[in-house]
């Protein structure tokens, strides 16, 4: 009796679907690692493993619900099975995944691209899982593309590069608004007014503000910028950092 019961579980159809799902995840770990090898050469957090290990699940817990009939050693059980609702379950949970690659600091916003990849990675796996391989494939290989040519792509439009300016100020010497404002305007940059934070150390006065080129290839770079900034006397100590979305 127990030997009939476990060559239910290790032989005839039940087998084949194991090595099937076996392929089929091997399959959703090399695409994975495909899209995760540029996060991992631009020294991201999240490299091969991470992507890999997503799509790879991803598709596990699709592909299995198509074999319904053979859970439990193919024992005659009602079981019901609903492809989308292990879908959702997959994009919530992924979700939650993603949130935790996503960093703010300042007005700058690190790991949204990396996030977004895990989702759409999440998404190479389902469709690989429900036997889409040719739109697997190629929704792997666009991720990739994406990921690395479309940034250098995006930096030889026009755009408006943005940065987050923190400034110390000498006591006794904090600035007018509308001088910051003026000054930022001959150099081509907008100061973002709204984004004004001002604390106090030490009886020094703390500025830190946004700005937005108004046309990138004619703004003071930012090293012409702190050369500027490093001969002011009123200035104790600032910072310069681009803004990341």
């Amino acid at each position: 009796m127990f030997s009939q019961s476990l060559y239910q579980y290790w032989g005839g159809d039940i087998l084949a679907a194991n090595a099937f799902i076996g392929l089929n995840m091997v399959g959703a770990l090399l695409l994975g690692m495909l899209v995760g090898y540029e996060r991992s050469y631009q020294g991201r957090a999240a490299g091969m493993r991470t992507y890999g290990l997503v799509c790879m699940a991803s598709t596990a817990l699709t592909i299995f619900v198509g074999f319904a009939p053979l859970w439990y050693g193919g024992m005659e059980v009602r079981v019901t099975a609903d492809p989308t609702r292990i879908v959702q379950g997959i994009v919530t949970g992924i979700g939650f995944l993603c949130a935790g690659v996503i960093v703010k600091d300042g007005l700058s916003i690190r790991g949204l691209t990396t996030a977004a990849s895990i989702w759409a990675v999440s998404a190479v796996g389902i469709l690989l899982g429900t036997g889409f391989y040719p739109a697997a494939l190629l929704l792997a290989l666009l991720c990739a593309a994406s990921m690395s040519f479309l940034q250098r792509i995006e930096a030889r439009l026009p755009g408006r590069a943005s940065l987050d300016i923190t400034v110390k100020f000498r006591e006794g010497h904090p600035p007018d608004l509308e001088e910051v404002i003026q000054r930022g305007k001959v150099r081509g940059y907008r100061v973002l007014k709204e984004s004004l934070t001002i604390s106090v150390s030490d009886k020094q006065a703390i500025w830190r503000f946004g700005v937005v080129a108004l046309e990138r290839s004619r703004a003071l770079s930012p090293a012409h910028m702190a050369q500027e900034l490093s001969k002011d006397e009123n200035i104790v100590s600032f910072s310069i950092t681009p803004v990341r979305h």
